[in-house]
């Protein structure tokens, strides 16, 4: 007998295969997750590694930002009196304690506050940006790419002078007002500028475990760039979140003005009934229980007394009891819901 045996063919055997269940392993490599995007630890430390909700969920925040790289190339033109391209180069949601973590070299952080939503934002502009803005209001070569490149290099890692952050200064305000313009058709907002510091501790506008919005703009000029980075925590946008949540400029979900119309016109035309309420007592427990057919009722009010109209629960008007082509009328004499509308009759109510 040959030791060489033929392969099961059993449908058992198939069966068993076929219902067999994936191992979580094989689930993430079936959904394309990498063993190094998974949060390890357990089940509350994976709660909490578990990463933010994406800035896609806000779509007009996208044409906010591509409104601003419009607006702010003209503006730094005008600063600069230099060829100046900015471009949206990164928007994504992340922890601010991670982005605090993932900024390299002496950077500057321009603190601002929100007056309308009560919040904080900050800017961040690399140093790269920084070199390039003061060569450029200094009157440095601008032909010379090489020897700008060495000059950065060599101030690579030093603090910011004062000179510096006083060139710096004035850009900030330009691209927080250009931000500002770009917000006005959604909402008038105004980002007001409070100071400009050098130390990422200086400058923390939120806790390190708490979402932010950050959108990285490069702005490109001489043949070098910069980076300038918008920082927006999700508690600053939550007064417009309904607005960023859009779709398009001036969008209302569920808005429907054909049904609006004719739900109005309907309305008009609905019959409500009218009480009037004559007079009203209060009696004890053990009187209305002794009433009987027959028993008197005395009304306090007299026959020149006011008496009220109700809707259900709701009183509408005051006015006089009377009589009208043979019939009780009351007389309405003042609106109650309006209370500016004390004075002439309004018109008589038939009972």
């Amino acid at each position: 007998m040959s030791e060489e045996q033929e392969p099961m063919s059993d449908p058992m055997m198939a069966e068993e295969q076929e219902d067999r269940i994936l191992n979580q392993a094989e689930i993430d490599s079936l959904f394309g997750v990498s063993e190094f995007d998974a949060p390890q630890g357990n089940d509350i430390e994976r709660l909490i590694g578990a990463p933010l909700a994406s800035h896609e969920r806000l779509p007009m925040l996208e044409i906010v930002f591509d409104r601003l790289t419009r607006i702010l190339s003209t503006s730094l033109r005008n600063f600069t009196n230099d060829n100046v391209e900015v471009s949206v180069d990164r928007l994504n949601s992340q922890r601010f304690g991670d982005y605090i973590d993932s900024v390299s070299g002496p950077s500057m952080y321009a603190v601002f506050w929100v007056e309308e939503w009560e919040n904080y934002g900050v800017l961040v502009i690399s140093s790269q940006l920084i070199y390039l803005i003061v060569d450029a209001l200094l009157g440095g070569d601008r032909r010379n790419g090489v020897a700008l490149e060495t000059t950065s290099s060599r101030t690579q890692g030093r603090h910011h002078t004062t000179i510096e952050r006083s060139l710096i200064e004035p850009m900030v305000r330009i691209i927080l007002a250009d931000l500002a313009t770009s917000f006005a058709p959604l909402c008038a907002v105004n980002f007001r500028f409070e100071r400009l510091e050098l130390n990422a501790r200086s400058a923390a506008i939120s806790r390190n475990s708490n979402g932010i919005i950050q959108a990285r703009f490069c702005i490109e000029m001489s043949g070098r760039g910069g980076d300038v980075d918008l920082i927006l925590p999700h508690a600053t946008l939550e007064p417009v979140r309904e607005i960023l949540l859009q779709q398009f400029m001036g969008e209302k979900f569920g808005h429907d003005y054909i049904w609006e119309t004719h739900l109005a016109h309907e309305l008009w035309l609905t019959e409500v009934e009218l009480d009037v309420v004559l007079d009203e007592q209060v009696m004890k427990l053990h009187d209305v229980m002794a009433l009987r057919p027959g028993s008197q009722l005395i009304l306090r009010n007299g026959a020149r007394t006011s008496v009220h109209l109700r809707c259900g629960e709701k009183t509408l008007f005051e006015g006089r009891v009377g009589q009208r082509k043979g019939k009780v009328a009351v007389r309405i004499e003042r609106n109650l819901n309006d209370r500016s509308a004390d004075g002439d009759g309004a018109g008589a109510a038939y009972s």
